[in-house]
């Protein structure tokens, strides 16, 4: 199975080719430009560097959220029209799960507890039992605010995720943090995923596949309080 794989839920991101869970090579994206300019042209190096052409990939992988709106956005949309373009098929994945999959195992068992920060004083939390392949999700993927994150965890958790770099200092003493290097979801990681959840029988059809964003936009909430007040 060839998979070409997308990550462009976050201010950094990157495309990976895979042969079934073997990474074959794995491009950043240009930090200095948002994804919709540079995600294409990371594509098109990603493809000649592995001597593929655009036919050749079977699976496209891409995170489905939650992450940044425009980010999600251009990944997704991406990934359906060039699937569609090549006649390849997709599978999305939940950025917080890519984020738990990359930490390491841990021998006491703990449970992990994947966050992005979602503005606004919140994150976005998925917290997941078991190790490696095996983890699981213990529940939906949410919304908290930071104190009562915070105010929830003890020595059972480890904790991970992108949203730790602006959290220094306030976890708990006896919680421990994976280290920095596992916390930003890779391509490389969303292929392995979805590489695994296509082998169990994930279809992502391409009309319907949607990013997942856990709120409206602020956009839309500022449209939605103005019709209320024209109702009042």
């Amino acid at each position: 199975m060839r998979i070409l794989a997308l990550e462009t839920s976050g201010k950094s991101g990157s495309v990976a080719a895979l042969r079934g869970d073997v990474l074959l090579a794995e491009e950043p994206l240009e930090p200095s430009q948002r994804s919709a300019q540079s995600l294409a042209p990371a594509m098109r190096q990603l493809l000649e560097a592995v001597d593929w052409t655009p036919r050749d990939v079977q699976l496209v992988a891409v995170t489905l959220g939650p992450g940044s709106f425009t980010g999600l956005r251009v990944g997704v949309t991406t990934a359906k029209t060039f699937a569609y373009a090549v006649g390849a098929e997709v599978v999305a994945v939940n950025t917080l799960e890519v984020i738990a999959r990359q930490a390491p195992d841990d021998p006491a068992g703990r449970k992990l507890s994947a966050v992005l920060d979602a503005g606004r004083g919140e994150l976005f939390i998925g917290a997941f039992t078991g190790s490696g392949s095996q983890r699981a999700w213990m529940g939906p993927p949410a919304i908290q605010s930071v104190e009562t994150w915070l105010a929830g965890l003890d020595a059972g958790w480890r904790v991970t995720g992108p949203a730790l770099a602006r959290l220094a200092g306030r976890l708990p003493v006896e919680i421990e943090q994976v280290g920095a290097e596992f916390w930003y979801p890779a391509a490389a990681t969303v292929g392995r995923l979805a590489a695994a959840k296509y082998a169990a029988g994930q279809r992502d059809d391409l009309w319907t596949l949607a990013p997942l964003y856990l709120r409206k936009s602020a956009a839309e909430e500022k449209e939605e309080g103005g019709r209320r007040k024209e109702e009042g």
